[in-house]
């Protein structure tokens, strides 16, 4: 796939961009956004540039990608493009914005690196970034090819606006216009897109957390995250009756049809796509075997509790275990950390990881030792996925 010219120039180079991309990927937003300051309202967000996550994740998709690339000739890293083409399509990325990203992009990596940029380093790495851009294309065209509408946006009403455990809300909506909606399935996500007091719009990521079956609704649930602006504004802010945009669904986490074991290991707010899951096996009343491991700080917190009990409760081969860092009288649960040492995984399980970046690398280290295979783990990231950056 990398050609045979620019491959020895990536290899001894690798390391130095590496070295530098978390100097470089800042001065590219500096440049992108001051070129493009529109970019900001609506598609990129403004919390996760000043926390620096959007430039880990930017970097670390690169030198994923450019690894890959090495080990791996002849093969693309379809996991990883998967995942990053959902997170655009779910924020109408266009094609149209690859050439922009290049332009600034490789003039921040001018900047940085002066005059080891030689031509035939950036020979090089235009390479690799086409290759990496235009699989992307690729994918995200497929994506929005399956969409009910063309639409990237559209509105929708709220009916709903409950209490989900301490410091989460669920919401429920329905459509606001007759734009056709488009059927999602469990463990996908939306992009909700609201417009703040200031005047700017901005997007994030929130997994369906309930029945994804009907045409008609759409739910999702919070955690209030005090460093964010999205879920302080629909928190705060937002209210039955009041309409929000949603984007179609997305998400490479999706239940498969097989008769698989199924393993749904998360934590905290992580619990909203195993929760949509649940609610699908439950219709079915799969026979399937399914062990639900859950982690919360408190009992309290835990936001969808009575809904994911109940879809256990349905389902004839499912099981629940709980765990609590602080112990609470009367709760049937584990006292501490997720450990799945002494818990039988199924054999042929799939495992889906949700919750903080710290608990999904412990957990899918410990399946890993337990004789699960890593192409069966798959996890979803709230937000960029700055685990690709570690």
């Amino acid at each position: 796939m990398l050609s045979e010219k620019s491959r020895p120039v990536i290899e001894a180079t690798l390391p130095v961009i590496a070295g530098r991309i978390d100097e470089i990927t800042p001065k590219f937003y500096r440049r992108l956004f001051a070129a493009h300051p529109e970019l900001m309202d609506g598609m990129f967000s403004r919390a996760n540039q000043q926390n620096g996550t959007q430039q880990r994740a930017l970097a670390g998709s690169i030198a994923a990608f450019a690894t890959h690339l090495l080990a791996h000739p002849g093969t693309l890293p379809e996991a990883v493009l998967a995942r990053i083409a959902n997170k655009h399509t779910s924020l109408g990325i266009p094609e149209s914005g690859y050439p922009i990203v290049y332009e600034h992009l490789f003039a921040a990596i001018a900047e940085d690196l002066g005059e080891a940029v030689t031509p035939e380093v950036a020979d090089a790495w235009t390479e690799v970034y086409w290759l990496m851009a235009d699989a992307l294309i690729k994918l995200e065209k497929g994506l929005y090819a399956q969409q009910a509408n063309g639409e990237m946006w559209t509105k929708w009403r709220v009916t709903a606006k409950e209490a989900a455990g301490a410091g989460s809300v669920t919401f429920r909506l329905t459509p606001a216009d007759s734009t056709p909606v488009t059927r999602a399935t469990p463990g996908q996500y939306v992009s909700v897109r609201v417009r703040l007091a200031d005047g700017l719009r901005q997007a994030r990521q929130y997994s369906l957390s309930d029945s994804v079956d009907s045409l008609t609704e759409r739910v999702f649930t919070t955690k209030l995250d005090e460093g964010g602006e999205v879920s302080p504004f629909l928190h705060g802010s937002v209210n039955v009756g009041d309409v929000v945009e949603l984007s179609n669904p997305y998400g490479d986490i999706e239940l498969d049809d097989s008769d698989a074991p199924i393993v749904l290991a998360t934590a905290g707010i992580g619990c909203t796509p195993s929760a949509s899951i649940l609610q699908s096996l439950a219709q079915q009343v799969s026979g399937r075997r399914v062990l639900v491991l859950h982690a919360e700080q408190r009992a309290e917190n835990w936001a969808l509790e009575g809904q994911m009990r109940s879809a256990v409760d349905r389902l004839p081969n499912a099981e629940l275990q709980l765990w609590l860092e602080e112990a609470a009288t009367g709760v049937d649960a584990e006292t501490g950390f997720m450990d799945l040492n002494g818990i039988e995984l199924p054999a042929g399980a799939k495992v889906y990881l949700c919750g903080p970046l710290p608990f999904m690398r412990s957990i899918r280290s410990q399946a890993i030792s337990a004789g699960i295979p890593a192409t069966d783990i798959h996890y979803e990231v709230f937000g960029p996925d700055v685990w690709l950056a570690a």
